[in-house]
């Protein structure tokens, strides 16, 4: 057969190739495919921290807000065992890590000492965290998110020194 295809039937042995498409299944599919999407897009932006890195701000930056307003440089090193704040060249009275009757961090000292930072210090809104490798992810947000609730909303996170 010289020309053509054979499909079968049709008028001199030949089918019409125009056929209807139903589409109805494809717009069903599209229409899920979407609403799948635009969830996903939600809860990416429901479960996302606000955190920045700990590169700092350029010097003249940093002389312009020390004397917009009277800051200090926070730092709160996170152990598996103790947390230890320290504000410029002062340190703080470690805060020993202990777990609750649900097996959770108990962070009300941690709470207690920001609000005792906050009455000396109300214009302070900025701390890094270094937590060493053995933190528990699980405690380091927990920890960001008291942070947060206690006045201090620019958290960075770094790693520990030393």
């Amino acid at each position: 057969m010289a020309g053509g295809m054979d499909t079968g039937g049709g008028k001199g042995g030949k089918k019409s190739l125009d056929t209807s498409i139903n589409l109805t299944a494809f717009i069903d599919l599209m229409a899920v495919t979407i609403s799948f999407l635009i969830m996903t897009a939600v809860w990416t932006q429901i479960g996302r921290l606000q955190v920045s890195q700990a590169g700092g701000p350029s010097m003249e930056e940093e002389q312009q807000q020390e004397e917009q307003t009277k800051t200090v440089q926070l730092n709160l090193l996170i152990t598996p065992t103790e947390l230890r704040l320290t504000a410029d060249q002062s340190a703080f009275e470690p805060i020993p890590l202990t777990k609750d009757a649900k097996g959770k961090t108990d962070l009300s000292k941690l709470t207690a000492r920001f609000k005792e930072l906050k009455a000396q210090l109300p214009d302070q809104s900025a701390i890094t965290l270094q937590p060493e490798d053995k933190v528990r992810y699980e405690d380091l947000v927990r920890i960001i998110d008291e942070c947060i609730g206690s006045g201090l909303p620019q958290v960075s996170v770094s790693a520990a020194m030393g």
